[in-house]
C-alpha cells in the first residue's frame, strides 16, 4: 500500500510527537509484528483535519492493533524507552490488552481479534484474528479504518474514508444493529458531533430491526442484561460528552427510542425539560428518564446510580401526592413547604417534577430554589436565652417562626 503522509500530519499537531510515533514503529519492527496500527477515533479525526471537515481537538488516548506477539513489542518498548518515558504498563491478559503511558500519553494496545455474537445483542465471543478481522468486527465504516505505523499505509477495506468525505455513516454489515443495538445510539452520537447523516441502508437498518426485535416491553420479553450495561454507557457518554439534543432529536427521527422505552418516543417536552434540568444542576439520565412511561423500572435496568433511582422513586409518590392531595397552587408558601418537606420523597424529585412542568411547578420551583433555604429568623441558642428549654417545644417554635418569616417575603 502506498504511503499516505498521514504519520508526518499527525506528528506536526497537537498531542502526539513524532518520537513517540517512532518508538511503536521501532518496536514493532523489531518484534517482527505484521501490522501496528492506529484504529479507531484517531484515525477518522486526522482525515477530518486533513480534509478541512473539522479542526483538531487533541489526542486524550492512542489505540493501537497489533497483529503479532504484543508481548514482545511491548518488551522493545520497555528496553527502549526505560521507565522516564514508559511510566505505565498495565496488563490486562483477560482482554488482551495492555494499558501503556508513553511521553506522558495514554496508549492502549490490543492484540488483533475477531469475534462473534452467539445470540442478538448478548456479548460478543473473542478470539485472536488479524487487523483485517478486527476492523471488520467495528460498528462503523468511518470507525473501521487503520493507519499501519511500519508503512505509514492507510488500511481501509470498508470504504471509511469515501463516507466521510460523503458526510455518510454507515453500518458495516447487515446484522449490526440486531448484534449490539446500542450502535444506534452510537450513530446519534456520531451524527450530532461530525455532522454525518445515516445512511439510507443503515437507516432501514435500524428501522427494520426495531420493528421486529423483542426490546423490552414489547411481546413481554426481557432483553439480555449485557445490552442494558452497555446501553448504559453509550447513553452516559451521549449526555457527558455530544450535543445531547441533536442526538436525541436523531434517534427520535429514526424511531429509536424505544431502545430505552416506549414513552420517551412520545416526549414532546424533552428538550425543554433537559435545558431547565441543566439550570437547575440536576443530571441529564434522570431527568430524561422522568419521561418514560415506567421511570423507575428503566432506571433499575439500566443500573444508573441508586441514589438517581431514589429521585424517580419518590418522583412517583410525589406525582400521587400532587394528584390526590396537594394544596392549591395559591397557597401560602409555609403551606407549600410544610407539605413538601412532610412529603415521603427526596428534595431532587419535587425538582424533577418541576422539570417536567407539572401544573403546579411554579411554588415547588419557589420551594426548591429559596422556601427550602430559608431559615427561622432566631437560632436556638437566642430562644434558649430568651428562656425557652432544650426539647420538642423549642423545636416546634422554630419551626413555626420559620413558617411565618416565608409568608412575609
Amino acid at each position: 500500500m502506498p504511503q499516505s503522509g498521514l504519520l508526518a500530519t499527525l506528528a506536526a499537531l497537537p498531542g502526539v510527537s513524532a518520537g513517540l510515533l517512532e518508538a511503536f514503529r521501532s518496536a514493532a519492527i523489531a518484534s517482527g509484528a505484521v501490522h501496528c496500527a492506529l484504529v479507531g477515533g484517531t484515525v477518522r479525526d486526522l482525515l477530518l483535519h486533513r480534509s478541512g471537515l473539522v479542526s483538531w481537538s487533541g489526542v486524550p488516548d492512542l489505540d493501537l492493533v497489533v497483529e503479532g506477539d504484543l508481548p514482545a513489542l511491548v518488551a522493545c518498548l520497555t528496553d527502549d524507552l526505560g521507565p522516564q518515558r514508559l511510566s505505565r504498563c498495565q496488563w490486562h491478559d483477560s482482554f488482551g490488552t495492555v494499558a501503556l503511558t508513553v511521553d506522558g500519553i495514554s496508549v492502549d494496545l490490543a492484540t488483533a481479534r475477531q469475534e462473534h455474537y452467539p445470540a442478538p445483542a448478548e456479548n460478543p465471543i473473542v478470539q485472536p484474528g488479524t487487523l483485517a478481522s478486527d476492523l471488520v468486527r467495528r460498528d462503523f465504516s468511518i470507525n473501521a479504518m487503520a493507519l499501519d505505523l511500519v508503512s505509514d499505509a492507510l488500511i481501509d477495506p470498508h470504504g471509511g474514508q469515501a463516507a466521510l468525505q460523503a458526510r455518510s455513516l454507515s453500518l458495516l454489515h447487515p446484522a449490526s444493529v440486531a448484534d449490539d443495538p446500542t450502535r444506534v445510539v452510537r450513530a446519534a452520537r456520531y451524527s450530532a458531533r461530525l455532522g454525518l447523516d445515516l445512511a439510507e441502508d443503515s437507516r432501514a437498518q435500524v428501522v427494520a430491526t426495531l420493528n421486529r426485535w423483542p426490546w423490552p416491553g414489547r411481546n413481554g420479553v426481557e432483553a439480555p442484561p449485557a445490552l442494558s450495561t452497555r446501553l448504559r454507557m453509550e447513553l452516559e457518554r451521549l449526555f457527558d460528552h455530544e450535543p445531547w439534543g441533536q442526538a436525541l432529536d436523531q434517534l427520535s427521527c429514526w424511531g429509536a427510542l424505544p431502545l430505552v422505552d416506549v414513552g420517551l418516543q412520545r416526549d414532546p417536552q424533552r428538550r425543554c425539560r433537559l435545558r431547565r434540568a441543566q439550570r437547575i444542576g440536576l443530571p441529564l439520565m434522570p431527568a430524561w428518564l422522568a419521561a418514560a412511561s415506567q421511570p423507575l423500572l428503566v432506571a433499575q435496568r439500566l443500573q444508573i446510580p441508586g441514589q438517581q433511582q431514589q429521585w424517580l422513586a419518590g418522583l412517583e409518590a410525589l406525582r400521587r401526592w400532587l394528584q390526590d392531595a396537594a394544596p392549591p397552587a395559591s397557597a401560602l408558601p409555609s403551606v407549600w413547604t410544610q407539605a413538601l418537606e412532610q412529603g415521603d420523597w427526596p428534595e431532587q424529585s419535587v425538582a424533577l417534577m418541576v422539570c417536567l412542568n407539572h401544573p403546579s411547578w411554579r411554588p415547588m420551583w419557589r420551594w426548591w430554589s429559596r422556601w427550602r433555604q430559608v431559615q427561622s429568623p432566631v437560632t436556638a441558642k437566642e430562644l434558649m436565652a430568651a428562656g425557652w428549654t432544650p426539647g420538642p417545644a423549642l423545636g416546634a417554635e422554630l419551626r413555626r417562626r420559620r413558617l411565618q418569616r416565608l409568608d412575609r417575603l
